[in-house]
């Protein structure tokens, strides 16, 4: 606290100082990619590996490897993918680290269930065939997972260095005011729950929702012209109908027309309800709310749903979201599995075009 006015701070008072212990550690994380999987463990028997590029962790850090068995590096692990970090052949040095091993899904994002991290270990320059895992992913798991996608698949490997303690001097900076953060999404959250000045009713799927006409013309043009504009309903009309729509999905685009988000919804509803935002965004021309659905859309495509989903970017005309089905389709043995479910039969009826359009994207890869 400062003095008060007129206080004189003389030899007996000193100002307030601050100083810092600093501990960490240098980070940093190499991208394995595995390409021609079926390859490299047709080629590569027990007990044989390859290695990375080298990579470094930190400013002017440390020099590694990552050492990839295909099948195993010992015979008691045979059925499963071995993988360690070690020093690369230059570093002179031995250095103490931990490692993180992550098999990444088709997003890029680690899964849970081959996400290891290993102890601190001293990994010495002289080289001792590294440290890791022996029995990291078993290999009929990886085959039948669908983390595998035309026959390639990646490990992502993280680094962590100890840095050694230090002390840092630190200014004393007093805060005198401290400003919450940004929270109208929040006002608005609840002035939708409270229909405090409410003035619009809709009717969707059986069921009533109070709104307010300035908010939701504010953020679509269809809802501007449908109230305010030529196309507005009659002032004598105390209900507005929504057809074709479900309330559920009515009820989550009012909350992101407030909120700009959008609420949790149940792993096994994402698909759904994300493909039927999508046509509701598009019918109410919410840009960012479709683009949105597109990406919830594109980490859901699979066998079972692509054709579905393909039907839906087409006639929605969802470029990206069709360009990852297009992706999804590239493998041969996909495309045919595919071409057997009641959803493709129903694509070939409903969007012809996108079947000649498809073909081309498949011929353009191959050559």
């Amino acid at each position: 606290m400062a003095p008060p006015h007129g206080f004189d701070a003389g030899n007996d008072v000193t100002a307030p100082s601050r100083s810092a212990i600093i501990g960490g550690s240098a980070a940093g994380h190499h991208l394995l990619d595995i390409e021609g999987y079926s390859h490299t463990k047709d080629y590569l028997p027990t007990g044989q590996c390859i290695k990375s590029r080298p990579f470094t962790v930190g400013a002017g850090g440390t020099s590694w490897r990552i050492l990839y068995y295909p099948n195993g590096d010992q015979p008691d692990v045979s059925e499963f993918i071995s993988v360690f970090l070690d020093l690369d052949q230059g570093v002179t040095e031995s250095v103490e680290a931990q490692a993180k091993f992550s098999l990444l899904d088709r997003t890029g994002v680690p899964v849970p269930s081959h996400s290891q991290m290993t102890k601190m270990h001293k990994y010495l320059c002289t080289g001792n065939g590294g440290f890791g895992y022996r029995d990291f992913i078993n290999r009929a798991w990886l085959e039948d997972s669908g983390h595998l996608k035309n026959d390639c698949f990646t490990i992502r490997c993280d680094v962590f260095i100890p840095m050694e303690l230090r002390t840092e001097e630190r200014a004393v900076d007093p805060v005198f005011v401290t400003v919450p953060p940004y929270d109208l999404h929040l006002h608005l959250e609840r002035l939708l729950a409270a229909k405090t000045g409410a003035d619009v009713t809709f009717e969707v799927g059986g069921e009533t929702f109070r709104a307010h006409r300035c908010i939701l013309a504010a953020r679509s043009t269809v809802f501007e012209a449908e109230l305010f504009g030529q196309m507005k309903e009659s002032v004598d009309t105390t209900v507005i109908r929504v057809d074709d729509m479900e309330a559920d999905v009515f009820r989550a685009l009012l909350g992101f027309m407030y909120t700009d988000g959008l609420p949790a919804c149940p792993a096994p509803q994402q698909a759904g309800m994300s493909q039927h935002l999508l046509v509701a965004a598009d019918r109410y021309n919410l840009e960012r709310l479709k683009l949105i659905c597109e990406d919830n859309l594109c980490v859901h495509i699979d066998t079972g749903s692509v054709a579905t989903i393909l039907a839906l970017a087409e006639q929605r005309q969802c470029r990206g979201l069709k360009e990852a089905c297009f992706d999804f389709l590239s493998s041969p043995s996909t495309l045919n599995a595919v071409m057997a479910t009641d959803a493709f039969e129903h694509l070939t009826r409903s969007c012809p075009a996108v079947l000649k359009e498809l073909m081309s994207n498949i011929a353009a890869r191959v050559h």
